[in-house]
């Protein structure tokens, strides 16, 4: 098996459309992954294997994107317990996400699993690449470059909206 530093796992491919911005992310600070669409409920001898083989390959951090019940983070973040898991709540029909929201952050005792917004899988990229920077230079120096760049992104909009005021502004949007 091929090592890599993140892997991305989710329960359903529906799910893709939000979890490619976590892969788009690390894809941008040059952080090797792996991606995969494993469900704990409908293929949990394949979910075993599969954790059983990250603890074997060297990977640093887990981001699982899930809707409903939402148990894959959890699961992972028990059967890998030495690896940080990033769970993504995945938006749902029934319940906008919220029923994902609290399946994911309200983990029992010593199994945690850090959760971002619904539907943030960029936020788990980015909260991934910090983990990862903390041994890793070139990723550090990546980071700190987006980080920058939503700086002067900000920077910019405000001279933009000091120069044409609220209304033009808005009419410009």
């Amino acid at each position: 098996m091929k090592n890599f530093d993140v892997s991305i796992i989710m329960g359903s491919d529906s799910d893709l459309s939000i979890m490619k911005d976590a892969a788009k992310f690390l894809e941008d600070m040059g952080i090797s992954y792996e991606m995969k669409i494993l469900s704990v409920h409908r293929t949990p001898e394949k979910a075993l294997e599969y954790a059983n083989s990250l603890k074997e390959n060297g990977v640093k951090v887990i981001i699982a994107g899930a809707g409903g019940a939402a148990h894959l983070p959890g699961v992972f973040a028990a059967l890998v317990p030495t690896v940080p898991v990033i769970g993504v709540p995945i938006h749902t029909k029934t319940l906008s996400g919220v029923d994902s929201l609290y399946s994911i952050v309200q983990m029992p005792s010593g199994i945690p699993v850090a959760t971002v917004a619904i539907n943030g899988a960029k936020n788990a990229g980015i909260l991934a690449s910090s983990i990862i920077a903390v041994g890793n230079e070139d990723v550090k120096t990546k980071l700190a470059t987006f980080k920058d760049s939503l700086k002067d992104a900000v920077t910019k909009k405000d001279e933009k909206l000091q120069n044409l005021g609220y209304s033009a502004y808005l009419e410009q949007m």
